[in-house]
């Protein structure tokens, strides 16, 4: 099944998404060679693809896991929380309709 990982950064996380990026990627490299990966990627504090200093407020990763608890473990390994990164994670069911 498909679920959604929807994270909220901390103020000012731009330093510490950067420190912890490639290891962030990474995994979700793992995730996409398994075809488990729909798509991921930040929120930008800004109306801009490439925000600059502005950074980012979170991000949402849409991937396949065999349960809930599986994304839920997944999520909470991420080298984004070790590093101090999201202030706040959520996981719960996602179901694809379009496209």
């Amino acid at each position: 099944m498909l679920y959604a990982v929807i994270s909220e950064d901390v103020a000012d996380s731009l330093d510490k998404r950067l420190g912890a990026r490639a290891a962030h990627i990474e995994r979700l490299q793992a995730l996409k060679a398994q075809g488990r990966l729909v798509l991921a990627g930040p929120h930008p504090a800004i109306d801009s693809e490439d925000p600059g200093e502005a950074g980012f407020t979170g991000s949402l990763i849409v991937a396949e896991f065999a349960s809930l608890q599986e994304a839920q473990q997944w999520a909470d390994s991420d080298p984004y929380i070790e590093a101090g990164v999201y202030a706040k994670v959520l996981v719960k069911p996602y179901k694809k309709v379009l496209p």
